[in-house]
Parts: structure tokens; C-alpha cells; sequence
């Protein structure tokens, strides 16, 4: 039979499909292998902006002077920042760690302080003086409100008495704890040593249903040294110990 040119070309059109099918063509709309080649070609930055690519990849050994891309470098160094990266944070977290531990021992410290008090007055002496060298902060003041029940004194040592509410308005009537990273110190908070504060945390100090309510005021020159995102169990921890001494105190003089 003769052939025709035509069924020549058709024939030689079946013959390179059939070839390119069996060495990958695109089957249910997956591209080839030369398709990704020529993708990768003509997007060279491509692994660059989808590093965790290289992942899922199994990449050759290196070889030098057969035109084999070496990609090995390229994760040698995703592995080193990584490595870097995981090593900072680790560093944070020991910091944090050794922070947490210092600041656990230093509430210890001023609890064992305050149980140590041998009289409500020396009580009142160790948390205004002795708690702020224990507690590495600047001003310690112990904040009681004024109350019609009770004979108010003419000055207490070391007790800054506040108009009845006041608590309430500085922490809220739902709260129990304000800390604060940037503030000028409160006179009526803090004394003579206002001048000193720029960040402090005040802690509410309830003594008992007949006594008016308090605080015990933490302040300190830094800025940002307390503030709302941080843990208030340890100071919470040191308030109640303190509301403990001092109704013990009251309870026995009267």
C-alpha cells in the first residue's frame, strides 16, 4: 500500500505522544518533568521564596564540574539559621528561667521577713523599709483607707492613709492587683519617695469586714519594670501573708 505523506505525519505524531507518554507526560493535569525543569528555569528564585520546599526534598550528593545544582549548601544554611534561632530561644528561656528563680527567692525572702515581725509597728517597719532592699525595688509603702469606725491616728509611721474608695478606683472593684510600666509616682501612694517611681504595682489588702481596706504599693525607677502581661501569683502570695501578719497583730492587742 502507498503511503502518503499525511499518514506519514500522523503516524510520526502517534509514535513521539506515545514516546512522551511513557517518559511523563502530563497525566490528569500533573505537569513533567520537563515542565517543572523549564518552570524552575525561568523562576530561578523560586526555592528562595518557598524554603520549606526543600524540606520534602531528596536532594543529591554534592559534585562539582557535572552542572549538578548544589541545593545541599542552601539547607546547610537553612539548618544553621534554624539552629541559631532555636538557640536564642533557648537562651531567653534560661533567662526567663534564672529571673523567675531570683524573684521566687526574693518573695521567700520578704514572706520569712514579714512572719519574722515581733510587733505590728516592726511589721510595719519591714515592709516599708526592709522589703524594698529584699524585693530590689525603690519604694514600699503600705496604703490604708480612712474609716468612720475606727480612731484614726495622727501619722503612722510609714502608712499612707487614703480617702475611702480609693482602691477601688485605682484597681477596680473586680480586681485585685494593678501593675503599671509607666507612671509618675502618686504622693498619696508613695510619700517622699514619689519622685522616684516610674512603674509600680499595687497589690488590694483586705484585713478583715470591721477594718477599712488597704494596699501594699511596690515602686520602682524603671520604666516597664512591671507590667500587665506579667505573672502576679508571687506578689498575690506576699499580700496575703501580709494580711495574715497584720490581723494576728490586731487580734492579740486587743
Amino acid at each position: 500500500m502507498t503511503q502518503t505523506p499525511e499518514d506519514a505525519a500522523g503516524r510520526s505524531r502517534e509514535a513521539t505522544g506515545s514516546g512522551a507518554a511513557t517518559s511523563g507526560s502530563s497525566r490528569a493535569g500533573r505537569p513533567t518533568a520537563a515542565e517543572v525543569m523549564d518552570y524552575l528555569q525561568r523562576h530561578p528564585d523560586f526555592l528562595t521564596q518557598h524554603p520549606d520546599l526543600l524540606d520534602a526534598l531528596k536532594l543529591p550528593n554534592r559534585r562539582s564540574g557535572d552542572g549538578v545544582v548544589d541545593l545541599q549548601q542552601f539547607m546547610v544554611e537553612k539548618l544553621r539559621r534554624e539552629l541559631q534561632r532555636l538557640r536564642g530561644d533557648q537562651d531567653d528561656l534560661l533567662s526567663n528561667s534564672r529571673d523567675n528563680l531570683a524573684t521566687q527567692t526574693r518573695v521567700h525572702r520578704a514572706a520569712l521577713a514579714l512572719l519574722d515581725a515581733r510587733s505590728l509597728t516592726n511589721l510595719i517597719e519591714i515592709v516599708t523599709t526592709d522589703l524594698a532592699v529584699i524585693l530590689d525595688v525603690d519604694v514600699v509603702t503600705l496604703c490604708l483607707e480612712r474609716s468612720e469606725g475606727l480612731t484614726e491616728p495622727s501619722r503612722m509611721d510609714g502608712v499612707q492613709l487614703l480617702d475611702r474608695g480609693t482602691v477601688d478606683q485605682l484597681i477596680g472593684r473586680e480586681h485585685e492587683v494593678l501593675l503599671r510600666d509607666e507612671v509618675t509616682g502618686d504622693p498619696a501612694l508613695f510619700g517622699g519617695g514619689a519622685g522616684l517611681v516610674r512603674s509600680d504595682a499595687l497589690l488590694r489588702l483586705k484585713f478583715g469586714e470591721e477594718m477599712p481596706q488597704g494596699l501594699i504599693a511596690f515602686g520602682t525607677r524603671h520604666p516597664g519594670y512591671f507590667d500587665s502581661g506579667q505573672g502576679t501569683e508571687l506578689l498575690g502570695f506576699l499580700a496575703r501573708i501580709l494580711e495574715h501578719c497584720v490581723r494576728s497583730w490586731l487580734s492579740s492587742t486587743r
